[in-house]
């Protein structure tokens, strides 16, 4: 299925983007979104990302124009064969928009949620029949980082998931499949992971948070931004790979692991961490900060998307 209409439910900054991407794809996107200022947020970003999109070499398709927005979830998704939902994540919210579009959904319609927190079997209990649904999480901006898991379970209809993913593939996303639900999926568990730890060496005062933050983009962010930490030490042993790695690295390994720490985002911690932050920013603003990781991540897709053949 071409899913020539497409639908995105919430349009905040999640959504919005989903919208830019898939208008880029050369499909029509309809919107619901109860903010009186929806439309015209969503339009005023839909035209910043637009230039980057078309960097990329994704606007061939498309046009910013091809919009509409609706008062209604229901009325939204009437039509549409892709529906992208981003409310908050709140199952009492996500519970009620699924129960006043199921009815008006198009037969064979794909339902994904951008879910992050909520697991897709938890907001299959706004359904009468949960087949349509499935996880689609992006990381944010999805209009830029590739990446969205996918996961559907027992209650989704057969080759749902597998649709959903073709269709994620055929838009430029890169989709991983998740096969036993888990809060947080994957990439945020990861991500998680990795924060505990810069908090950890923080608060025991071994680096600046401005310092850890450093240490991740100038070192192992740019391997992983190439492959991922398995693979990368698969190389580190030349070509004994990943058996010889393991052989060598075993007791420094479990060693560093037995060493980390399990801070809280207690007060302290957070209070460290905003000041941290804010003298790391050197007095750039929010805006600033934003045009500026957007403008990184654009100039990275520029070089990595041609190598991904694969």
């Amino acid at each position: 299925m071409d899913h020539a209409h497409t639908a995105c439910l919430g349009a905040g900054v999640i959504g919005a983007s989903w919208a830019a991407l898939f208008l880029a794809s050369g499909r029509s996107v309809a919107i619901y979104d109860p903010s009186p200022q929806a439309e015209a947020q969503t339009r005023a970003y839909v035209e910043t990302a637009w230039p980057t999109l078309t960097r990329l070499g994704l606007t061939a398709r498309g046009t910013p124009d091809a919009l509409s927005f609706h008062s209604s979830a229901a009325a939204a998704v009437e039509g549409a064969t892709f529906v992208q939902e981003n409310v908050p994540e709140r199952l009492p919210i996500k519970h009620a928009v699924f129960a006043e579009i199921e009815p008006a959904l198009t037969p064979g319609a794909i339902v994904a949620s951008s879910a992050s927190g909520l697991t897709l079997g938890q907001m299959q209990g706004g359904w009468a029949d949960p087949a349509p649904l499935v996880l689609g999480h992006p990381f944010n901006p999805p209009h830029l980082v590739p990446l969205v898991e996918v996961m559907g379970n027992d209650h989704t209809g057969p080759g749902i998931a597998d649709a959903a993913a073709a269709f994620y593939d055929s838009i430029g996303k890169v989709t991983i499949r998740i096969n036993k639900e888990v809060p947080g999926h994957v990439a945020n568990r990861l991500q998680a992971a990795v924060w505990r730890e810069a908090i950890h060496l923080a608060n025991e005062g071994v680096a600046s948070v401005g310092d850890i933050d450093k240490a991740m983009w100038a070192g192992p962010g740019l391997r992983w931004a190439a492959m991922g930490p398995t693979a990368c030490f698969s190389m580190g042993a030349g070509p004994g790979g990943l058996q010889a790695f393991c052989d060598h690295f075993r007791d420094t390994f479990n060693g560093w692991w037995d060493d980390m720490g399990q801070p809280y985002l207690d007060d302290a911690t957070i209070a460290m961490l905003v000041d941290g932050a804010q003298e790391a920013a050197g007095g750039m603003s929010h805006a600033d900060m934003l045009a500026r990781r957007d403008a990184m991540i654009t100039a990275m897709q520029e070089v990595l998307r041609p190598l991904r053949a694969d």
